[in-house]
């Protein structure tokens, strides 16, 4: 069932599960959803309370998902339009001809192709092929640090995300959004590690953020990057 409570301006909507359990649970999902699980014949009006008592860590959790969230806006695929690739601009020069091939020269990001309406697949597919070798190559050695923690993730796989920048699976699969290969180097480096901690510590706990600052004793400053580059 649906329920809310309201927080000064903000308004905090959770699903309300009931279940055997002795005590009140609360998880934000890296999707910015908040799910309740209660003790079966829990008064709703009490859940309430007590979600509001923990609504600043409900909207703090929210605003470090958020941070996550891919916000790239839509792209035209005209001459001049900017584009970016690890965290540097480029203006899209499309050439006509009868070769189809994307390719970086100085500040531009030239594409030649005979039909314009193509100039959208063509860069994203150069996206997708540079992603898929820039990301991994960026992931190998930090995979070799954390080794020293005795872990290592079972692949790293590229997958587009509506929603997130980066995540691990129980199993130990890291999975990065290929949107990425266009924040800095840094930026890739912050979601990547803090993929990798989540493989010592999967939740969002102080022993999980010590390791993150231990590893990238700079991460806020990247993640802030990665915020504002990408928004």
């Amino acid at each position: 069932m649906k329920e809310s409570v309201s927080f000064g301006s903000a308004r905090i909507d959770f699903a309300l599960e009931y279940s055997e359990r002795k005590t009140l649970g609360i998880t934000v999902t890296p999707e910015l959803n908040v799910i309740v699980k209660a003790p079966l014949g829990a008064n709703v009006e009490s859940i309430r309370n007590k979600v509001l008592k923990r609504a600043p860590w409900i909207l703090r959790q929210q605003s470090f998902f958020l941070s996550f969230l891919p916000k790239t806006p839509s792209k035209k695929y005209v001459g001049g339009e900017t584009h970016l690739y690890l965290g540097r601009q480029y203006r899209l020069k499309i050439i006509l001809g009868e070769e189809e091939l994307v390719k970086l020269r100085g500040e531009f990001l030239e594409v030649s192709t005979a039909d314009k309406a193509s100039v959208s697949a063509l860069v994203k597919s150069w996206y997708n092929v540079q992603a898929n070798f820039k990301l991994k190559a960026i992931a190998l050695p930090l995979i070799e640090r954390f080794k020293k923690y005795k872990v290592e993730p079972t692949s790293v796989v590229l997958r587009e995300m509506p929603s997130r920048w980066g995540s691990c699976t129980a199993k130990g699969k890291i999975i990065l959004n290929p949107e990425l290969i266009k924040a800095p180097k840094g930026c890739i480096e912050y979601v990547i590690i803090h993929e990798l901690c989540h493989l010592i510590h999967y939740d969002h706990t102080k022993k999980f953020f010590d390791l993150q600052s231990k590893e990238m004793k700079n991460w806020q400053t990247w993640k802030f990057k990665l915020e504002k580059l990408l928004a």
